[in-house]
């Protein structure tokens, strides 16, 4: 099993809201403006999961558990490869906490050799989509 994580990032905000906020994932398809241009047209949020058309097809994952207000665990239901996915969250201050992205997908070792430098960079993509979302602003409108 092949293992990505991210950088560890600082979000401006307190652990529970950025977890209440990231445990629905359709809150993260309100700042759609946030995801690159080029990807918005390919990926789709619902309640419990999320969908992205990727170079080797449809991934779709979906919230399989929840450690308020700590850890966010998905795993595939849609993708040529079975993988599982956590993002932990981590008090700093009262207003602001540490995010960590970790991916862990059945590949052999040719495979995660070819995949290696794609997924590490989607990782931080993702990390760096989720440090910037305006944690406040949707906890609002919800």
């Amino acid at each position: 099993m092949a293992k990505f994580e991210s950088t560890i990032r600082e979000i401006q905000a307190p652990q529970q809201l950025v977890y209440s906020v990231l445990s629905n994932m359709n809150n993260i398809g309100k700042a759609m403006d946030r995801i690159p241009a080029d990807m918005r047209d390919k990926v789709s949020f619902t309640d419990d999961g999320f969908s992205i058309q990727s170079p080797v097809g449809k991934v779709a994952a979906k919230v399989v558990g929840l450690e308020e207000p700590k850890t966010i665990k998905l795993e595939s239901v849609d993708s040529p490869v079975p993988f599982n996915f956590w993002i932990q969250l981590l008090p700093v201050t009262t207003e602001t906490c540490k995010m960590k992205l970790t991916m862990k997908a059945e590949l052999n070792f040719m495979m995660a050799q070819m995949v290696k430098g794609p997924l590490q960079k989607g990782i931080e993509q993702l990390a760096d989509v989720l440090q910037a979302l305006p944690y406040r602003q949707i906890a609002q409108a919800e």
